[in-house]
């Protein structure tokens, strides 16, 4: 919608007219005593509605907005005068009626011309009603501030903290409690535009002063629970991935979304810049910063049934290199000078948690500075014993490509790059590593030797040889990890590892990438791991079970011959193959 309720009231057809309606699944239409006369040709969403409404709502109307079903309230004009505004929540939208004040006091009012029925969307209406039992959020206690600032005033007992970026926090009154989950959220004003924060650290999320929004609620059940990644969608409850598997978020179970409902959620939690994004592209990420519990990486979308958004958790913690266990050939790759690194696997494997912890670290053992170059920034790493710099695309520079130009020119000895995405990002990325830099970056393919032949394949045919020569030059690891369910819940990774001697790259280089398993094999005292042995390793330790890592391998007959010579359980396999049948 290019138009504003400014506009709309400001038309000349208003001139004299007993009132403007918005309604869900109608133009804007004017009546007056001879009929309706539209404004537009389009009909409105609830999402146009709202966003709309949403400047000009008072703080203490959006509240009511969202709990009452009638809302109603006085507003004024610049050019076209005083309206009584009126909004009546109906179906799964909303109607909205502006009659000019003047009008009123000027003639006793008359009957207007009926609008046609309203049409109902064909999904569930209603709103959205939380369980009774959830515990209410917890005081969140205020971050240290990257850099010495004023020491700010310590909130009256019982605030809360809204979700932040960077640090920064504003202490709110703790929202009342009651039987909607609306009822939570406080007045949802309109956000100033985004701003990268003072340090470049973090993305520009806009820094909300009145209170908690409505989401936040569901963010501390997802992290209450332990899931990865949270889910909202138009028609169904909040779905949480629990441990690798889609789940209804406990104790939301038969409490489906609308389409309004998530449009109302979703649209809140957006910056002003996203929102303009998400308008030209119907998609758009960004990070929210939830205090000092976690960060999230959201994706917000639009699909056939509305708004929908996935919230990935990033934890507030960084886990160390000790922590995820990481074999002492991987961290040999991080006391390199120059060269290739590669962190492999595909979506929602722990690619990033990986690369956090390599440049964790270097962090702590080296001197050196190090770019990082996401989208969007996930971990925050403060400076240690290096110089760190992290920069988000899109907010911070116009890709990753243009970054990663601009980094050679910064001095650095270290590169992150977030995602190789495209052929010039590549390129670019092993013209760096050949120039004296240690370059740390990640791909989507499922094992090391693939990843060999993902990269090469990307170029033109006239230019793989190059490649090839280049690749076994500057590649100098690839770490391909698959995450699998660990007993007793949680997950754990089986990390492939493959580390380029002076055979491996002469594979590379003619061109006979199909060998490089058998080298692996040869190679295990130099730190070659096959995802086979790393997954017999799991089942063996009994972290995972063999089922578990029998799905999750990729060479699945190579798998079972491991099992059956080290005499462990595959009678999994009769239930498999009868399963299949």
């Amino acid at each position: 919608m290019s138009a504003t309720i400014e506009s709309m009231l400001k038309d000349p057809r208003m001139a004299g007219a007993d009132q403007l309606v918005l309604q869900a699944g109608k133009a804007p239409t004017v009546l007056n005593s001879s009929g309706a006369t539209e404004l537009s040709r389009s009909p409105m969403t609830p999402f146009d509605i709202y966003r709309l409404l949403q400047p000009h709502l008072p703080d203490d109307k959006k509240t009511a907005l969202m709990s009452q079903p009638t809302t109603n309230f006085r507003l004024t004009v610049n050019g076209a005068g005083t309206f009584d505004v009126s909004i009546t929540k109906e179906g799964g939208g909303m109607r909205v009626a502006f009659v000019p004040v003047g009008a009123m006091e000027a003639k006793p009012p008359t009957p207007s011309a009926p609008l046609p029925p309203p049409i109902q969307p064909p999904r569930p209406s209603g709103h959205f009603n939380p369980p009774q039992n959830v515990t209410p959020p917890r005081p969140v206690p205020p971050m240290t501030p990257p850099r010495p600032t004023p020491r700010p005033m310590t909130p009256p007992s019982g605030t809360a903290f809204s979700g932040t970026v960077s640090g920064k926090q504003a202490p709110v009154t703790p929202p009342p409690t009651g039987p909607h989950l609306s009822n939570t959220a406080s007045a949802a004003s309109s956000s100033p535009s985004p701003t990268p924060t003072a340090t470049g650290q973090g993305p520009a999320v806009h820094l909300r002063k009145r209170g908690p929004l409505e989401i936040d609620k569901l963010f501390e059940k997802q992290l209450e629970l332990k899931a990865s990644d949270m889910h909202i969608s138009a028609s169904m409850p909040p779905m949480l991935r629990l441990d690798g598997d889609m789940v209804i978020m406990q104790g939301y179970e038969g409490q489906p979304l609308t389409a309004a409902d998530t449009e109302r959620i979703l649209w809140e939690l957006m910056p002003d810049k996203n929102r303009e994004e998400f308008n030209r592209r119907h998609d758009t990420d960004f990070a929210y910063e939830f205090g000092d519990m976690a960060r999230f990486r959201c994706n917000v979308f639009m699909d056939r049934k509305g708004m929908g958004g996935v919230f990935r958790v990033i934890p507030s913690k960084i886990l160390t290199a000790e922590m995820l266990g990481l074999s002492k050939e991987i961290l040999k790759l991080c006391y390199l000078s120059k060269g290739l690194v590669l962190v492999t696997g595909p979506t929602g494997s722990g690619k990033s948690t990986t690369l956090c912890a390599l440049i964790d670290f270097i962090n702590r053992n080296r001197r050196d500075h190090i770019i990082t170059i996401e989208d969007p920034i996930e971990f925050v790493h403060e400076n240690k014993q290096c110089l760190i710099n992290q920069r988000e695309v899109h907010n911070h520079t116009d890709s990753f490509k243009d970054a990663l130009r601009a980094a050679l020119r910064e001095d650095p000895d270290i590169v992150l790059v977030g995602e190789m995405r495209d052929l010039e990002t590549i390129s670019i990325a092993i013209e760096t590593a050949e120039t004296g830099h240690l370059v740390f970056g990640t791909l989507h393919t499922s094992t090391a030797p693939s990843t060999v032949d993902r990269i090469i394949d990307q170029f033109p045919a006239d230019r793989q040889s190059q490649i090839r020569v280049m690749l076994s030059e500057s590649l100098k690891g690839v770490i391909a990890q698959t995450l699998c369910k660990k007993i007793g819940g949680g997950r754990v990774a089986a990390l492939e590892t493959l580390i380029c001697d002076t055979g491996i790259a002469n594979l590379i280089r003619e061109g006979k990438t199909f060998q490089i398993p058998s080298a692996m094999q040869t190679g295990k005292a130099k730190g070659n791991v096959t995802l086979n042995d790393a997954l017999l390793d799991h089942v063996k330790n009994k972290r995972v079970e063999a089922q578990e890592a029998y799905i999750k391998a990729v060479d699945k007959a190579g798998f079972e011959g491991l099992l059956k010579r080290n005499n462990l359980d595959v009678s999994f396999l009769t239930n498999l193959a009868n399963a299949n049948a």
